[in-house]
């Protein structure tokens, strides 16, 4: 819908070819089954589409939204230990994945420069290896086909794109591709938020140590629209996940800290577990072919995916169309092969910071040729202990890591001259021994202080 967007402000006529049903409003839909998980709009994909659609984020935030200021407002147990909850530049937008795709999808449908064909799927390139010149469309419902003609055709189909297979059928070689799947799986259901948690309780992240050799746990609580909770549990391979209600509250219980677990004792559930596999890093590589067809461009999760515990997936889609944009509404000269190499940038951090990630855990299986995950591993893991380790208790540090985190600005500038001055002088706090929660926010999701925790004031 971004790009469609995007492209709507720029040429006479957008059509965007949807296989499904669209719901007319925050409702789930069939093709859609990862909305049933946790999802976070970080703020650099947040200022995107709010460029792009002015006041989305106040229409979010009135649909019961929330913005989440990092570190501020939120509970996190690293891989290194509990975070100091510091101010920061940053945020990002929590609500349910319908609810986000609602509130951009009216808007773009609304303005009338954009046509949605539902139950229609491309099936096939037209054109050749220089030019791409429209698509085969066929009919859901009836299996019919037709050929609808385009300046521009954009894959935004995510991860089932046939974009490899459309290529050959054209003429031209393999694309390039990196895989690198840890083998992540999700069980989520929501809950009923304690009565004086439904608005200001912190999201509380649990992670795994990847160090320790064992399959990843993870656990989430996400305060969504409506007062209530989306709780996630996840796992890299190897980590089974719960089949039932006791085992839900057995995986929490089983987390490096029991806080999700005492969450949930006594909350309501309100819906069935719903358990996914789609947690594999993949990204293709277009912009190496030594041509690349002109009217064509691949974007979001067609052209890269991320494992979705890290949150990156929706905010680097929006990068990806904002790249369009300036390049659309340029002084250079248009081309699909320049505009693919731009698309290919907006997806390089978020690549490099799920990957990175993953590649550490025991069991990951990857195809992967990026010399910054292959070579030098120790180096890398070092820098990454030292940076994860003052993050937790500098709040300068803190603060750039968070720009880096949410997209903000490039992976490059943890590696700068004056990053590397911060380190040194920013003075680090004691190190967390528990969850750093306020008295007032205990006694809101009702619970007990732990004698451990060292979060005064």
């Amino acid at each position: 819908m971004l790009t469609a967007q995007v492209l709507s402000r720029h040429l006479d006529t957008v059509t965007v070819l949807e296989r499904d049903v669209l719901p007319d409003g925050p409702r789930q839909r069939r093709g859609q089954p990862q909305a049933r998980h946790g999802h976070i709009l970080w703020s650099s994909g947040a200022r995107v589409v709010d460029g792009l659609l002015p006041g989305t984020i106040d229409r979010l935030l009135a649909a019961g939204a929330r913005r989440i200021m990092f570190q501020r407002d939120l509970v996190t147990l690293t891989s290194h230990g509990w975070q100091h909850r510091f101010p920061s530049r940053q945020f990002c937008l929590m609500c349910s994945r319908p609810l986000m795709d609602w509130t951009v999808r009216d808007q773009v449908v609304s303005a009338g420069r954009v046509r949605v064909r539902q139950r229609a799927e491309a099936v096939e390139l037209s054109g050749g290896g220089d030019r791409v010149t429209g698509v085969r469309v066929r009919d859901v419902e009836t299996g019919a086909e037709s050929a609808l003609a385009a300046d521009l055709v954009v894959d935004a189909t995510g991860r089932g794109s046939r974009l490899r297979h459309w290529l050959a059928a054209l003429g031209l070689p393999p694309v390039e591709e990196d895989v690198v799947d840890a083998g992540m799986a999700y069980c989520s259901r929501l809950y009923k938020a304690p009565p004086g948690a439904t608005t200001a309780f912190p999201p509380v992240n649990i992670s795994p140590d990847p160090r320790d050799g064992r399959p990843g746990r993870f656990g989430v609580v996400h305060p969504q629209e409506g007062g209530v909770w989306m709780v996630t549990l996840a796992g890299t391979r190897g980590a089974r996940l719960p089949s039932d209600d006791a085992e839900f509250t057995e995986y929490a219980r089983s987390l490096r800290d029991p806080l999700v677990a005492d969450l949930i004792a006594s909350a309501e559930p309100l819906t069935p577990l719903f358990v996914s596999h789609f947690g594999a890093n993949r990204r293709l590589y277009p912009e190496r072919l030594e041509r690349w067809p002109e009217g064509l461009l691949v974007i979001g999760d067609a052209l890269a995916a991320f494992n979705p515990i890290y949150g990156h997936g929706m905010s680097s889609a929006a990068l990806g169309a904002a790249a369009l944009d300036e390049l659309l509404g340029g002084p250079r000269p248009w081309s699909a092969a320049a505009a693919q190499r731009a698309a290919g940038a907006a997806a390089d951090d978020p690549w490099i910071i799920a990957a990175a990630r993953d590649i550490e855990y025991v069991g990951c299986r990857t195809t992967a040729t990026d010399p910054r995950l292959l070579g030098e591993a120790e180096t890398r893991r070092h820098f990454a202990d030292v940076l994860t380790t003052r993050s937790l208790r500098s709040p300068a540090v803190s603060a750039l890591v968070t720009d880096a985190a949410s997209l903000s600005v490039p992976q490059s500038a943890l590696g700068s001259s004056e990053f590397m001055a911060l380190m040194a002088r920013d003075e680090p706090l004691p190190e967390l021994t528990g969850p750093p929660l306020a008295a007032a926010e205990l006694a809101a999701a009702g619970l007990r202080p732990r004698d451990a925790v060292g979060a005064d004031g």
